[in-house]
């Protein structure tokens, strides 16, 4: 697993963006989305609404069953007020809406 934390403000748009690194070998990569969430927030995941809303089962099958690194695959979905970008090699990008 790879583990990347760093945060840039996007000088046209003065939103903050935060990239974080996944296990792709995670079981429930939607949980550690939430927990990286309530990193950000500094608010305990469980607080959070379940991401099954959001993405149902979408993010499990991109990392359990990943198609060829040629297809460069991203997800992209709005969650507890961010715009997330999960891409299937495990980078996630984080940008504040607020």
């Amino acid at each position: 697993m790879f583990e990347i934390d760093t945060e840039r403000m996007d000088s046209d748009t003065d939103d903050q963006i935060v990239h974080r690194g996944l296990d792709t070998d995670v079981e429930e990569p939607a949980v550690r989305i939430s927990e990286h969430v309530g990193d950000l927030e500094d608010r305990d995941p469980t607080s959070l609404a379940t991401m099954h809303d959001c993405v149902d089962g979408v993010l499990d099958h991109i990392f359990s069953t990943p198609p060829s690194p040629e297809a460069q695959i991203e997800i992209t979905f709005s969650y507890e007020g961010y715009r997330i970008t999960v891409e299937q090699n495990g980078h996630a990008r984080f940008v504040d809406l607020d």
